[in-house]
């Protein structure tokens, strides 16, 4: 039997965060997605505080809940291969909890955002959901779920233009990150685990892949996290993200 019960949701980039962590440790678990956007009544149903995952219920009933409680809960639960490298803990400490905060909801957004109007994208980013539910039968029941979280996520038009204006500075930020060595290197650590899912998800949307793939932040994301979830077809104003040069 598993060690651990991952609660997440489908295409979730901060589950996805989660399960790189429990796969560096070893930890044995089984994973299973709630409903995007009825996941948060559902969560407290069963005996979380919270209302976002990734959660994980270990099987001596300890919940945890958020990617960066996992985190320090994993380095004390499973020493080996620390998630926090002693000699750079305060920096892998600060691009993690800047991973968390800042760069995880831009693209949250824009995903929600871009599927309410690609609807067919949808089932693309179902391949590996664990709900139980065939995707061919669960992509045509989407529609009312994209819609709901694109609400409670804030994914309006307004949010979206700033989000794009924001996000070569956020991937700049990335690759200074990668060229100081905080991520990037040999050992991922929790930073690593937590910005490189976000990074994917954003290389989900045709519009955005050619301009991240060529630099240290599409490298960096796609060794980290090979495959992903997901294939939006163009969606977002033109010149939304130029290449580079």
């Amino acid at each position: 039997m598993p060690a651990a019960t991952l609660i997440g949701v489908p295409a979730s980039h901060p589950t996805l965060a989660a399960e790189l962590m429990l796969r560096r440790k070893g930890v044995d678990y089984r994973r299973f997605d709630l409903v995007a956007g009825v996941h948060r009544p559902l969560l407290r149903l069963l005996g979380f505080s919270g209302i976002t995952v990734p959660a994980l219920r270990l099987d001596d009933g300890v919940h945890i809940q958020g990617s960066r409680r996992l985190s320090r809960a994993l380095d004390v639960l499973y020493p080996e291969r620390p998630l926090f490298p002693p000699d750079r803990r305060e920096e892998v400490e600060r691009a993690e909890h800047w991973g968390d905060l800042v760069l995880q909801e831009v693209p949250r957004r824009i995903a929600w955002w871009g599927l309410r109007r690609r609807p067919t994208a949808v089932e693309t980013f179902l391949v590996d959901a664990k709900t139980g539910i065939p995707q061919s039968l669960a992509a045509p029941l989407t529609g009312p779920v994209v819609i709901l979280a694109g609400h409670l996520n804030r994914a309006t038009d307004e949010a979206i233009e700033r989000d794009l204006a924001t996000l070569p500075g956020l991937l700049d930020h990335v690759d200074r990150l990668i060229g100081d060595g905080v991520i990037g290197g040999d050992d991922p650590n929790a930073a690593d685990f937590q910005i490189a899912p976000s990074v994917r998800l954003l290389m989900s949307f045709a519009d955005l892949r050619p301009a991240i793939e060529s630099r240290p932040a599409g490298e960096f994301a796609v060794r980290v996290v090979p495959r992903f979830p997901g294939n939006v077809p163009p969606v977002l104003p033109a010149g939304s993200l130029a290449a580079p040069p």
